[in-house]
């Protein structure tokens, strides 16, 4: 470093002013101007502040204060379950109480796939016990699923079984199960559920209301995981279970009608039959038989033409059968008794239509009572004649042809009766021997129950009564009752009709020892497009003591390929179920002998 010289005079700093605030310029200013931004921005910060406290608060005072109450009822609504407690349905029954459809406890099962380790060893564990395959059903165990069905409506005893195993994973669920204690015993006729447990034909279907009671509900709070709370509110809206129905139907006189109609459709290779057995003096049906029939156990299995009730739901010409209608008439109205002579040509022209016998013959000199035991085409047309075609068809109402039953049964057909005012010069002569009109078997057994029950026509009923869960009965209701004829016409077709039964009618084969039996036997073609064909329909329809009405038995045979009559495929079924039911009932014989009516007259009698 250089020394200062001794001739260097040292230079002094200028004085200086303080500056004024005018003198501030430039960067000076900016920053003047920045503290005052400062200022404002944090005056602008505080009022938005106290603005988002303002409202913060509002908004609180409103969720506790005004919504709180409504908010922690949604909050908990939201945790809440409610489930629904399916109401048990009613039974079914025969008119003695034995059960004929009930609902029992059953269980389905289930299965947490992600707790079994092993679906193999499982699935072969339980499909012995399941009847599945086991390769199917340990498919069914894998995955990650964590609820599955595995079967349902397995029997409590099947259920333990399964719960025996012990296998992890595999949990129940309670349900309930349709049983049909007898199998197919009056299934036409009781009918049968769906998986929904909803009644899908017959009765089931019918009384669906009845049967099916109301359903309850219950109401829990759900924690962590979707289980109850134990210490949580829980409310419950019990089930009110169904109605129990008692039908009129005795049991053991169904069976045999059901085993009888089945075996003579069976021998005759025919395409279906009925049964029908009524309580003349009450309307009531005792039994209501079709075959083939089918197992409401396992429905999914029968063809659906077996699932209905061809008694009320198929309709045929009557035939010969109707013959009893066309005596009621011309009896009642004075025109002819039993022993009136006719005397019937081998054929017989009305209109532009000759009508003939089912056997050609010569001229025949028949009584009344000779017409219907020989059961004679051409003699009914001459005695229906003497009453006319107007007062035929007001009987025909009368005895109930083209109206309903009655039953109000689901699928029930009405039959069929042209209107009068339609009716040709051929008309009248054809309905008084069953053709051109149409009935169903129970339209036709009320026939002659009205004249079993000195001609007063009963409705006929298939329900006894409706019991309520709290016992309350309420009986079937009350049929109604129409004169159709006078207690001495029905009487005296009566007589007639054991006629039929003798050796020289067309049914010897419905007689019973010891019992007085009156009937009738048909044998109707079945028309296809406005055509009779080689097809029948045959028929008997009777009662029994014939003296003292107890029972009536109708037997239809449709369309049989082994044998063709009434009297030789239709009278022995009758002659088995009355014979049976008549036990049943505890009827005894009267003991009377049947009087004996000419049947012809003249150098024939």
């Amino acid at each position: 470093m250089s020394r200062p010289s001794a001739n260097h005079t040292p230079t002094r700093p200028r004085p200086t002013r303080q500056p004024s605030r005018s003198d501030y310029r430039g960067p000076v200013d900016r920053e003047w101007i920045t503290l005052g931004d400062h200022r404002k921005r944090s005056t602008a910060i505080l009022v938005i502040v106290a603005i988002i406290l303002t409202i913060f608060l509002g908004r609180l005072v409103e969720l506790q204060a005004v919504r709180g109450s409504a908010l922690a009822s949604e909050a908990t609504g939201q945790r809440l379950k409610e489930i629904a407690l399916p109401a048990a349905r009613g039974a079914i029954t025969d008119a003695a109480g034995n059960p004929l459809a009930v609902t029992v406890q059953a269980y389905n099962v289930t299965a947490d796939q992600t707790l079994i380790s092993d679906p193999v060893a499982a699935a072969a564990a339980m499909a012995p016990i399941l009847s599945v395959d086991p390769a199917a059903l340990a498919a069914r165990l894998t995955g990650t699923r964590r609820f599955v069905y595995v079967a349902k409506n397995l029997t409590p005893e099947n259920w333990q079984r399964i719960a025996d195993l012990g296998l992890p994973g595999i949990l129940k669920e309670g349900t309930s199960k349709r049983v049909y204690p007898d199998g197919s015993l009056a299934a036409n006729l009781v009918g049968f559920v769906g998986a929904d447990g909803k009644g899908l034909g017959g009765l089931e279907f019918g009384m669906q209301k009845e049967l099916a009671g109301t359903d309850g509900t219950q109401t829990y709070e759900r924690g962590q995981g979707g289980r109850a709370i134990p210490t949580a509110q829980h409310t419950k809206v019990e089930a009110v279970a169904g109605s129990t129905v008692k039908l009129t139907i005795d049991r053991d006189i169904q069976y045999v009608a059901q085993q009888a109609i089945a075996d003579q459709v069976a021998a005759a290779r025919a395409q279906s039959g009925t049964v029908v057995v009524m309580d003349p003096h009450t309307g009531k049906i005792l039994a209501l038989a079709t075959a083939p029939t089918f197992d409401p156990n396992d429905f999914a299995k029968a063809r659906s033409s077996d699932m209905g009730n061809r008694a009320l739901s198929d309709v045929y010409e009557p035939g010969s059968t109707a013959k009893t209608m066309t005596m009621a008439a011309v009896i009642d109205q004075g025109a002819a008794n039993p022993t009136s002579a006719f005397t019937i040509p081998g054929t017989l022209k009305r209109g532009d239509k000759v009508f003939h016998d089912d056997v050609a013959h010569g001229t025949w000199h028949l009584t009344l009572a000779g017409i219907l035991a020989k059961s004679s085409n051409l003699g009914t047309i001459l005695a229906s004649e003497r009453i006319g075609s107007r007062a035929f068809n007001s009987y025909l109402k009368k005895f109930g042809m083209g109206a309903p039953t009655g039953l109000n049964f689901p699928g029930e057909s009405d039959g069929t009766l042209p209107a009068y005012k339609n009716w040709s010069q051929t008309t009248f002569p054809t309905l008084v021997f069953g053709q051109g009109m149409n009935v169903n078997a129970v339209q036709a057994a009320s026939v002659y129950a009205t004249i079993a029950n000195d001609g007063v026509r009963v409705t006929p009923s298939i329900i006894d009564s409706v019991t309520a869960p709290d016992g309350t009965v309420t009986s079937g209701a009350a049929p109604q009752e129409t004169v159709v004829v006078s207690p001495k016409t029905a009487k005296t077709v009566r007589t007639m009709l054991e006629m039929v039964v003798s050796k020289d009618g067309t049914a010897p084969k419905a007689q019973i020892p010891g019992y007085r039996v009156a009937g009738k036997t048909g044998t109707a073609q079945v028309a296809v497009n406005g055509r009779y064909g080689s097809d029948v329909v045959a028929s008997f329809i009777g009662m029994a003591p014939a003296d003292k009405p107890e029972l009536v038995v109708a037997v239809t045979i449709v369309k049989p390929r082994v044998g063709r009559w009434g009297g030789q495929l239709a009278a022995p079924v009758f002659k088995d179920v009355m014979m049976s039911a008549l036990k049943t009932r505890h009827v005894p014989p009267t003991g009377t002998v049947a009087p004996r009516i000419p049947l012809k007259f003249g150098k024939n009698g």
